[in-house]
């Protein structure tokens, strides 16, 4: 399958899942505080790399946009989904949504202070991946900051794995390799939360988060 028809189906699977994905994920922030750490911890270090427009790529309903904007940030979504992006304007006409693709940005090099990409990697080919981080690069500012979200594989002798996933095929990353693929994309890792799988939690994976930094300029981090 080349890369144009993983984009297109992976489009439509989640276009006929958009309003009940909404449903069930729209609220979720509110029962993640560890999540809501590590996403202050990223709007603040952005603030402090002076340049506060964000890019949610993968936004889905536009939640955590919505969430990002409300702790300062300039933040923007951008999804492949039309049916996603019509539900996050809808949902926060307020803020910016856009149809896109996180391997091709309309966006000018060096013109965002951050790029989140929460869960939005997980469908992309390991062959493909290089290219995306590639994409991340190229957006942020020097001392920009990305935080990517994923799930992790079982250990460093299986880096990725696929897994089943109720829209569409997905890949898990062991949380080094994915490390190593964004120094060499020169996006350095500033910070990493490993959440352990919950009780209540349908996939018994863990979650990972991590902070990486483009390289450029001297920033310090929150609070320092």
């Amino acid at each position: 399958m080349t890369e144009q028809d993983t984009l297109s189906a992976t489009r439509e699977a989640y276009d006929a899942a958009a309003a009940e994905y909404a449903r069930l994920f729209r609220d979720s922030l509110r029962e993640s505080p560890l999540d809501r750490a590590m996403l202050g911890v990223f709007a603040e270090s952005v603030a402090a790399s002076g340049k506060a427009e964000v890019a949610d790529v993968g936004c889905g309903p536009g939640h955590v946009t919505a969430h990002l904007h409300g702790l300062g940030l300039r933040a923007f979504g951008v999804d492949a989904s039309p049916g996603m992006v019509g539900l996050a304007r809808s949902a926060h006409p307020q803020l910016r949504f856009e149809n896109g693709s996180m391997a091709t940005l309309d966006t000018a090099d060096g013109a965002l202070g951050g790029v989140l990409a929460r869960w939005s990697v997980i469908h992309t080919p390991p062959a493909e991946l290089p290219a995306v981080l590639a994409e991340f690069h190229r957006v942020l500012a020097p001392g920009g900051h990305l935080l990517i979200g994923f799930s992790a594989s079982e250990g460093p002798s299986h880096p990725t794995q696929v897994f089943d996933h109720a829209v569409a095929p997905a890949y898990r990353w062991w949380p080094d390799h994915l490390a190593a693929l964004l120094h060499t994309a020169g996006l350095f890792e500033v910070a990493r939360m490993v959440r352990a799988p919950q009780p209540t939690d349908r996939r018994r994976f863990k979650e990972i988060h991590l902070l990486a930094r483009k390289d450029g300029t001297e920033s310090s981090g929150p609070g320092e």
